[in-house]
């Protein structure tokens, strides 16, 4: 379904700060049987595994949309993928994220489903269904996964057999609560108050659906990805977000702090707060493009 067997898997996860502690045991170089690694022992389809992967591609891999913004189109296959994230160490955003590392779970022995998602985070408005996110099952148990949701998504899996659960990550807690027609939401608790994030349905997804999707987001006028900077990191202390100009941090408690980027400072906010470093060519078109308001 998500050709992980085209993935170099130890590449992802020396990436992900995953890396092999020693040499390869099964003798395949590059076989998902690969030894102990730091946070993670033997890869297996197990819960230890989908913790550590989940957690370590969410604290290294930044959410971004900025080839959105340059005009570039953005590829959903597994090499191009490859390519951006990982070797080039850049970011990408729902469907590149959450398309990567569920080749990464495929390859290592998980079952993988997708779904699509609407954003609740407007208020009571009606958005189409233009979020990724992934269901993996473990010992017959459904597992929510969503590396692509930015600042506000979890950090870890989150269990969706029991819905109504409080589920804390450190100190951000979430619940999934269901609806009419099965619909799943998933919301964060902030200030004391619950605010829905997305909300989806049993419908499995595919990953042409989401090239469908990609197209619309990366190239639709009504895109929230086209015309401007968005890059997010959802941290454990604290979780930033850089809208256009805006950057906001947002703590456990519910505090935000905001402050405004000049385009002199954009850079060295990308590499300085989200660990994001371009070519000279592309941080220049991006300075270019902040100074402009375009």
């Amino acid at each position: 379904m998500w050709n992980g067997d085209e993935l170099d898997l130890d590449a992802y996860l020396t990436r992900i700060g995953l890396g092999a502690g020693g040499p390869e045991e099964d003798g395949t170089g590059g076989g998902a049987g690969a030894g102990s690694r730091p946070g993670v022992g033997e890869l297996r389809p197990d819960l230890e595994t989908l913790y550590a992967v989940h957690r370590a591609h969410t604290a290294s891999i930044v959410f971004e949309s900025l080839d959105v913004l340059l005009g570039r189109p953005v590829a959903l296959d597994v090499k191009g993928l490859e390519d951006k994230l990982v070797h080039d160490r850049r970011g990408g955003y729902c469907y590149e994220q959450n398309s990567l590392l569920a080749a990464a779970l495929e390859r290592i022995g998980f079952e993988v489903s997708a779904r699509g998602a609407r954003n609740r985070t407007r208020g009571d408005s009606l958005l189409a269904v233009t979020h990724a996110v992934l269901v993996v099952t473990v010992d017959g148990e459904p597992w929510l996964c969503d590396a692509g949701f930015g600042y506000q998504g979890p950090r870890e899996p989150v269990p969706l057999a029991r819905p109504g659960r409080e589920i804390r990550q450190g100190a951000w807690t979430f619940r999934v609560r269901e609806e009419e027609d099965g619909i799943l939401v998933l919301s964060a608790l902030r200030a004391g108050a619950w605010r829905d994030l997305y909300a989806f349905s049993p419908q499995r997804y595919h990953p042409v659906d989401y090239v469908v999707l990609n197209h619309y987001s990366s190239t639709h006028p009504l895109s929230s990805f086209v015309g401007r900077i968005l890059v997010q990191l959802p941290g454990d202390a604290v979780r930033q977000t850089l809208v256009g100009s805006e950057l906001t941090r947002l703590y456990p408690d519910g505090r935000t702090e905001r402050e405004n980027v000049a385009p002199e400072e954009l850079i060295g906010v990308l590499d300085r707060e989200f660990g994001l470093r371009l070519s000279d060519r592309d941080a220049a078109e991006l300075v270019r493009i902040h100074r402009s308001g375009d």
